[in-house]
């Protein structure tokens, strides 16, 4: 693709503004920048990367992904505004599934620790993982304020905290993973995802790039799940007291 036809892509966006602005939506000024920002970072971190990847550096590819995982918890950590201690829950949960999957697929030898292929892949998880605990602080708060008397009532019968809203941690959960799992369900029928068309399109023969496409599925699961089990598991303590009371909203 040369530039010429890249940027004529940019129609896309328009269409996407133009629709906006029709049914008054409001979204034009969000799209606009969503568009400038994306650009911007993308380059910035393209010359970025070329640096590291030439460098060869460990140190450096680690503090490339405790920044891409602190940036992330931000972004997740707005969606609890309000949670106690949020984007600390949020950083750690984000860092805890990347670890994780990270881990394994060093043992595995699926990857080795080089910044060409770390980096990418730990985009991938820690962008995944930063949309699932942004719907686990979401769904905790909306079903707390929700079934806020369903929970007191719990507690009042002499539930522990974690008991009375048991029900809510597994809903809360299941929403939040179902839309990797959803997204794993239709991999090759309805979607063929990026990393897999992009090494089509780079050359490599489809069936190798299957290869690939099923580790990633793989670990972005995984990676969800580590962090919606954890980041659930730690927030719903921040709806209670000390004295395992609810508190005021």
């Amino acid at each position: 693709m040369n530039d010429i036809s890249l940027a004529m892509t940019f129609v896309l966006v328009i269409l996407a503004m133009y629709l906006s602005y029709k049914d008054k939506i409001g979204l034009e000024k969000e799209i606009i920048i969503g568009s400038i920002r994306a650009v911007v970072q993308l380059t910035a971190i393209g010359f970025v990367l070329t640096y590291v990847f030439d460098l060869d550096n460990s140190i450096a590819t680690t503090l490339i992904l405790l920044a891409m995982v602190y940036n992330a918890s931000t972004v997740s950590a707005k969606r609890g505004k309000g949670i106690e201690h949020v984007k600390k829950i949020s950083f750690v949960a984000l860092l805890a599934g990347l670890v994780t999957t990270l881990g394994i697929l060093l043992l595995c030898g699926a990857v080795t620790y080089q910044p060409s292929q770390v980096i990418p892949i730990s985009g991938m998880v820690v962008g995944n993982s930063m949309i699932a605990a942004g719907l686990v602080f979401n769904h905790l708060k909306e079903n707390f304020e929700r079934r806020r008397e369903e929970v007191e009532i719990k507690l009042c019968l002499g539930a522990s905290a974690k008991e009375s809203c048991a029900s809510i941690i597994r809903q809360t959960i299941k929403n939040s993973m179902q839309p990797s799992i959803d997204s794993m369900k239709t991999l090759g029928i309805v979607q063929l995802p990026g990393m897999m068309t992009g090494l089509i399109l780079a050359g490599l023969p489809p069936a190798a790039a299957i290869k690939y496409q099923i580790m990633v599925a793989f670990m972005l699961v995984g990676a969800v799940a580590v962090t919606t089990f954890m980041a659930s598991y730690w927030t719903y303590k921040s709806f209670f007291t000390e004295l395992e009371q609810l508190r005021q909203s």
